[in-house]
């Protein structure tokens, strides 16, 4: 009985979140930005929903910032987690192969396009920053398929409704606890990963400075590069002047390991350094950042 109460829940759920997705599809992109607005007011001064952590993550990477100013960012960070739903949701029926280019601007490209055109496998470096899940439908539009890893969700119906949207225009997922050989089977076929390079990776993890406190890092990224001489793209896609659906795909540096500089080769030293393109680009949309993610959950624990 357990098991059918639990199944007719999760149905449940997928049927409120697929009539919000038609809700959401029938509204302007202006009435979307409102109700972002809205909504980040409730969730943020309203209701104050993970305040404790977001402030405090904002007191540590911002040290200076007065209580008026971490306000304002928390604010713009709830508002953009609700338009980033909006976009996505809005996508397969605004941004096609056909008009992509209306929406995304692509800047410091080149490298990364001719490395994807290759035949060497491809290692992509994103973060909870920015509109991540347009950044692989983009790319998908254009015929660059990724795999990426993440964590399946506990309800069927919702991880195989958000598994079709992105596999739609190719943009595969691996699950995060089981799949490490699927990883490698991508990496020795050529194929191209994502990873998200915030993710707390507990004790076993590589410390990287993250706006001043260590983080810890996986260290997986910089190891299957090196393992399967693989160059390395950092890589954001971030909202342009906080216009909805409206992005800059921007390529933040690349490391070869075929051509690393001397200060570019152990593990510790890439991963402070994809660690600390992320820190520069953060400070410029700070807004943008996921920052009721518990990045630091392991320094509490490792360093106090």
């Amino acid at each position: 009985m357990k098991k059918i109460a639990r199944n007719v829940l999760d149905y449940a759920v997928y049927l409120i979140v697929r009539i919000a997705v038609c809700f959401v599809q029938s509204l302007s992109l202006e009435a979307c930005r409102a109700g972002s607005n809205f909504l980040a007011f409730l969730f943020n001064d309203a209701l104050r929903a993970r305040g404790r952590l977001v402030d405090a993550n904002l007191q540590r990477a911002f040290p200076n910032a007065t209580r008026r100013e971490r306000l304002k960012i928390s604010r713009g960070m709830w508002a953009h987690l609700f338009l980033m739903v909006a976009e996505v949701a809005r996508a397969p029926r605004q941004t096609t192969g056909l008009n992509w280019w209306r929406h995304i601007r692509i800047e410091n490209g080149r490298e990364m396009f001719r490395a994807l055109q290759s035949d060497r496998p491809l290692i992509l470096i994103t973060a909870h920053f920015g509109n991540f899940e347009m950044g692989g439908y983009i790319l998908g539009l254009l015929g660059y398929p990724t795999f990426s890893v993440a964590r399946k969700l506990d309800n069927p119906y919702l991880n195989d409704f958000i598994g079709g949207f992105r596999g739609q225009t190719g943009q595969y997922i691996i699950d995060k606890n089981e799949g490490y050989e699927d990883i490698l089977t991508v990496l020795s076929n050529k194929g191209v990963m994502a990873f998200l390079s915030d993710q707390a990776a507990g004790k076993k993890g590589v410390w990287a400075t993250f706006f001043g406190s260590p983080a810890s890092t996986h260290k997986a990224m910089a190891l299957l590069s090196a393992q399967y001489d693989a160059p390395m793209f950092i890589c954001y896609a971030t909202r342009t002047d906080d216009r909805p659906n409206h992005f800059t795909m921007r390529m933040v540096d690349y490391l070869d390991p075929r051509s690393a500089p001397s200060e570019l080769t152990t593990i510790q030293q890439i991963t402070q350094w994809h660690v600390s393109r992320l820190e520069e680009q953060i400070r410029l949309a700070p807004n943008q950042y996921w920052w009721l993610h518990n990045r630091w959950k392991t320094y509490g624990r490792v360093f106090k």
